[in-house]
């Protein structure tokens, strides 16, 4: 006779959902690969990665990360600005859907280039699963002749959305955040990680210039090549290449197999 353990019944109401913050802040390893240090930083190139795709679509060549003392981290750039104001189509806010809904973005539409041609990141996830996974976040967006702010606490709104007419010199997003550590098991992300992140893209993306700020250290870095990959050829070759560096480009796209 199999003996039954305490508290093992197993019925209807067993089954629950996870709902709201708790959808990642109780399985961040789902969303971003790791509950640990990893996962942290994969949490902070998900904003990084917005910011990117604004850029390579023409709009801002300047990212600015500002490393805090306190673990807290702040990424700006100077595109569009995120949509935040109300959504006819969907009935709700943008700032409800792309900061409190997983699976909601304006990146699902690259073979169209409705929005994005391309982009990095976990489309669709990453504002919102970042933001749900922090002790705080805090969202500043100038577009369309107005300044909005939204501020947010462990996953919930605070304060609902406020804006106001603002005469400013550029568009752009500001999103200022700490990952909690109540999410991840670590989230001390070493002054390393932002520099190896911030140059690799620099890289890969020629032009746009990357400003790194670290409050710790009182130290600033900018990360820039205008000629891309050629460039960083030439940094690590300090002159000591045979030949003239040759450089070619093409572009391409793929259409699902209908056959």
């Amino acid at each position: 006779m199999t003996k039954q353990k305490k508290g093992s019944r197993y019925g209807n109401e067993s089954i629950s959902v996870l709902k709201g913050p708790d959808r990642v802040r109780l399985r961040p390893g789902v969303i971003f690969g790791s509950d640990g240090l990893e996962g942290c930083q994969q949490s902070v190139f998900e904003i990084l990665s917005n910011s990117i795709d604004e850029a390579r679509e023409g709009y801002g060549n300047i990212i600015e990360v500002t490393r805090y003392a306190d673990g807290s981290v702040m990424i700006r750039d100077y595109g569009r600005g995120i949509p935040l104001d109300y959504n006819p189509k969907e009935q709700r806010y943008n700032w409800e859907l792309i900061f409190c809904e997983l699976y909601a973005g304006g990146k699902y539409n690259n073979n169209s280039g409705e929005n994005y041609e391309y982009s990095l990141g976990l489309n669709g996830l990453g504002c919102c699963a970042t933001q749900y996974s922090s002790e705080y976040f805090d969202v500043t967006v100038f577009r369309d002749g107005y300044r909005y702010d939204l501020h947010f606490e462990k996953g919930y709104n605070i304060g609902g959305l406020k804006k106001e007419a603002c005469n400013y010199q550029h568009t752009g997003t500001i999103q200022k955040w700490k990952p909690d550590i109540e999410v991840f098991t670590d989230t001390n992300i070493p002054l390393e990680y932002y520099q190896t992140t911030l140059k690799k893209q620099a890289v890969v993306n020629a032009g746009l210039k990357f400003r790194l700020y670290d409050e710790e250290s009182n130290q600033t870095f900018e990360y820039c090549y205008p000629n891309g990959i050629v460039d960083y050829i030439r940094e690590i070759n300090d002159g000591k290449n045979f030949t003239d560096i040759q450089f070619f480009e093409a572009s391409g796209k793929t259409s699902p197999n209908t056959g």
